[in-house]
């Protein structure tokens, strides 16, 4: 596929009364706006630049690329092609931040060695982080049930030497983030770049802790929170179910609806995570849930869907002003962008449901809103 010049469908999404162009895969998204009408149009927007690097829409106040789940096989100290190629690829989008959903080597398993653990994160950091640190990009994550689960039996901590070492790996190589609380670091933590704060919790497990949930609270009501022009909450696994495979009970949190109102409480803007290796802009309430595709090894297909599983990465870009999110995904083993219009205008599951982040419930037909009742 040439990367010389590519069409896509552009969207000029009036929304609140303000006019928005935006790719076909792409909602611009505000908290506490009436949804409006869509207007649609074509046009030739995206090209690739000189040095082949394909450029999305133009930068808002903020961009951050999205990357998570990038482990292979268990034990696995090599990443696949797709993998590198993305690393390659993010600073010639020359974004402030990255972030990752998690899943960074290929760990939880007992057989492993501290030796093999210990070479998996010198992969990560050879392959991942260390060409992100050399061009300045900062990098902030969440830790996933591969990096270091939380996972706890009989009171105990099941893989707490994965645990250690992933402390061990972090807090001797700096993520170049602003940190605001830092105390129980890699594993939940908070930090502020360029008018946004950022919660990482641990959710490598998925029972949040009462311990844990008490910080969550006490930092998102902080005046350093409060104060933010916008709130992004990032977690390894999501608040409700999306991929097939990972629609049963300990693949998603516990109590999302519950997590969801104490996001809600504070503003929290959107909600980031991995684990379940297919991407799906959605919402529940007034909370984003940008589930994040898998970039390794696994991608799977998403509930109500015929769409084959594939590999993604996902540009943000945000306006401050209007408190606004805009969406470019890349399908990695084409370079096609995501048509937000090909993904289920609906995700149900059990008593759990994620709508399409364009979608008002309102607007749903009378068998969808049945569905969801």
């Amino acid at each position: 596929m040439s990367l010389k010049r590519r069409k896509f469908l552009l969207f000029g999404i009036t929304l609140g009364g303000i006019g928005v162009a935006g790719l076909a895969h792409q909602g611009l998204s505000k908290n506490h706006l009436p949804q409006q009408s869509f207007k649609v149009e074509t046009s030739e927007f995206l090209s690739a630049n000189q040095e082949g690097i394909l450029e999305p829409l133009p930068k808002k106040d903020v961009r951050i690329v999205v990357i998570s789940d990038l482990n292979s096989q268990y034990g696995a100290t090599t990443y696949e092609p797709q993998v590198d190629k993305a690393i390659a690829m993010i600073p010639g989008w020359e974004p402030d931040l990255v972030l990752c959903g998690g899943d960074m080597i290929a760990g939880q398993k007992r057989s492993l060695s501290k030796g093999q653990i210990t070479a998996m994160w010198a992969a990560f950091d050879e392959h991942i982080s260390a060409p992100l640190r050399q061009v300045g990009i900062p990098f902030g994550f969440t830790i996933g049930n591969h990096d270091g689960s939380g996972a706890i039996v009989k009171g105990e901590q099941v893989f707490a030497g994965e645990r250690e070492l992933a402390s061990k790996y972090w807090n001797s190589h700096d993520p170049g983030l602003n940190f605001g609380d830092r105390g129980n670091f890699p594993f939940y933590y908070s930090f502020q770049q360029k008018g946004i704060f950022y919660l990482v919790w641990d959710a490598s497990n998925y029972l949040i802790s009462s311990q844990q949930l008490a910080w969550v609270e006490k930092t998102l009501q902080s005046k350093e929170a409060q104060q933010a022009k916008m709130r992004i909450a990032i977690g390894h696994m999501p608040l409700y179910p999306v991929a097939i495979g990972r629609n049963k009970v300990g693949e998603y949190l516990a109590d999302g609806d519950k997590l969801r109102s104490l996001l809600e409480r504070y503003n929290v803007h959107t909600y980031i995570s991995g684990h379940h290796h297919a991407y799906y802009p959605g919402k529940r309430g007034k909370l984003e849930l940008l589930h994040t595709g898998a970039l390794g090894s696994g991608p799977r297909q998403l509930i109500n869907s015929k769409i084959p599983p594939r590999n993604t990465i996902t540009i943000v870009d945000i306006d401050l002003d209007s408190a606004s999110t805009r969406y470019t995904t890349y399908d990695m083993k084409t370079l096609a962008v995501i048509n937000i219009h090909s993904l289920p205008r609906l995700i149900v599951w059990d008593k759990n449901w994620v709508l399409r982040r364009d979608i008002q419930v309102e607007n749903l037909t009378q068998s969808e809103k049945e569905s969801i009742n």
